[in-house]
């Protein structure tokens, strides 16, 4: 049985691996959306009060929790992060 697996050294970013555009912000939307998808879930969020506190419809929520990402500009992700963040510190 032969194996015509060939193997490639990744760049460190999945999408610039895969030829994809826009490697660099689809990479950047994909990191804050696990920061974000992380604090929710060490604030035990679920998508209502996670809607309320970012300001926008549960079913976003869900999209961004599921890494869907196309909506989503990185400015608007960067405020979701701060806005979890800034709650944070005000516990």
């Amino acid at each position: 049985m032969s194996d015509d697996t060939a193997v490639h050294d990744s760049t460190g970013n999945v999408f610039s691996d895969m030829g994809m555009p826009d490697a660099e912000t689809r990479l950047a939307k994909a990191e804050l959306a696990r920061a974000i998808r992380k604090l929710l879930e060490e604030r035990r969020l679920d998508d209502r009060a996670a809607a309320e506190l970012l300001g926008i419809s549960q079913p976003d929520v869900s999209d961004l929790t599921c890494g869907k990402l196309a909506r989503f500009s990185v400015e608007g992700l960067e405020r979701f992060r701060n806005a979890l963040d800034m709650e944070s510190a005000s516990r």
